[in-house]
């Protein structure tokens, strides 16, 4: 199983590029299974999430290729067997996402309850009402959802709990049910939004999406379309974190801080100078980065997929921050490891006290999750020695190239077998 060897003291600097978003690619692939005619994406990160939702797409009769710049074809023509098994989506809860649009295609769907990170519970119960609301006959037997309708009805739909992928499976299954669905509590997630310019490429009406009510129209049948994937934020926020910890100087391409304006604002809140340009963005630190209180919420508010490399950066920040977890209740997973390396946080509940030390030293420690393990690189990178990350498995589910990227910027960081 692959490792991280990381030979932390070396200031980030020079430019990388960004690529596309895991978050907003995945469930845009899944929208290629409402239609019969090919859907056209570019800057599609190269992930092991999208690969494994490429063969659980594949195994259905979807139609896969890639043309000479990296595009990604889906070609839903064939479609013959509405079935995401156990064996592919248990290491990937976004394939959840296949529900609601093979309901609405095929008029039927077995999908396995899904797997993924360890984070706390992510329950599909709301997925579940909203399609039951628009007409599915839908029960749960041997860990399956088994889900049939004849043609959805449109429905006005209220979450009990802001979804992100609930608001997106709702919406690809009311593209095409009969007559008017109204979301309310929607997510307003910028993934839901490139979600919603897609579906409208293809000929869905869709309006509302960016807001907490998102109104759709059902049509007949959706069309042949291409679609540009949004840049991931996440990977975004993740290097420019990495960069002000260990005091460095880089400039991110193929982004926008238009997507990530609660990160930015803490960035700038720990002493970095922050400049935003139409496609990329400028960070540079002026001396150690200050402690930084944050209270994850539903976007537009601080996204809790960040909280862990904020974590890593109050570490060795001046000042003692408090960080508050809503969103999931297993996400401090991260701070044991980060104890390892001599960070001194105190747990209690959904709160972590983290007092900056002078420096971190080098260990080997153990990735828990996808973000848990971001955090962990930005720590190795900040530790004085060597830092050993290992089950870095869930690193690669979420960032494409991440040691090739920071080699980039200077970083002394490898993989070893």
């Amino acid at each position: 199983m692959d490792k991280l060897l990381i030979r932390g003291g070396t200031p980030l600097s020079g430019e990388v590029r960004i690529s596309g978003a895991k978050n907003a690619a995945l469930p845009i692939m899944c929208a290629a299974l409402l239609s019969a005619a090919p859907l056209r994406l570019a800057n599609v990160p190269h992930l092991r999430d999208v690969t494994t939702l490429l063969n659980l797409l594949g195994g259905m009769g979807v139609a896969v290729s890639l043309d000479q710049k990296l595009g990604l074809e889906l070609d839903a023509g064939r479609l013959h067997t509405p079935l995401a098994p156990y064996d592919l989506v248990k290491t990937m809860r976004a394939s959840i996402l296949v529900l609601g649009p093979l309901l609405a295609r095929c008029g039927e769907a077995r999908v396995s309850l899904p797997g993924g990170c360890a984070i706390g519970q992510r329950p599909v119960d709301l997925h579940i009402k909203g399609l039951q609301a628009m007409g599915a006959d839908i029960r749960v037997e041997q860990g399956y959802i088994i889900a049939r309708a004849k043609r959805l009805k449109g429905a006005r739909i209220f979450t009990d709990l802001v979804t992100v992928t609930g608001t997106e499976n709702l919406m690809m299954a009311a593209c095409l049910a009969d007559g008017i669905s109204v979301i309310e509590n929607a997510a307003r997630e910028p993934e839901v939004v490139d979600l919603a310019n897609c579906l409208k490429a293809m000929g869905a009406n869709i309006e509302g999406a960016g807001s907490d009510t998102i109104t759709i129209e059902g049509v007949s049948a959706l069309a042949s379309a291409a679609h540009r994937i949004m840049p991931d934020r996440i990977e975004t926020g993740t290097f420019l974190v990495a960069a002000a910890a260990t005091g460095g100087a880089v400039k991110l391409r193929n982004t926008s801080a238009r997507i990530l304006d609660a990160v930015v604002d803490k960035l700038r809140e720990a002493g970095a100078n922050v400049t935003a340009e139409d496609d990329a963005i400028t960070l540079e630190m002026d001396g150690p980065p200050k402690s930084v209180n944050l209270r994850t919420s539903p976007y537009p508010a601080f996204p809790t997929d960040m909280q862990a490399q904020f974590m890593a950066l109050d570490c060795i920040a001046r000042g003692t921050a408090v960080l508050t977890e809503t969103i999931f209740e297993n996400r401090f997973m991260h701070a044991l490891e980060l104890q390892r390396l001599g960070a001194d946080i105190e747990i209690s509940g959904n709160t972590a006290v983290v007092k900056g030390v002078p420096h971190l030293d080098g260990a080997t420690v153990m990735a828990t999750d996808l973000r848990a393990s971001a955090s962990l690189v930005i720590a190795g990178l900040v530790a004085k020695g060597d830092t050993v990350i290992e089950r870095i498995y869930h690193l690669d589910r979420g960032y494409e190239c991440i040691e090739e990227k920071l080699s980039q910027l200077g970083a002394r960081i490898k993989r070893i077998q």
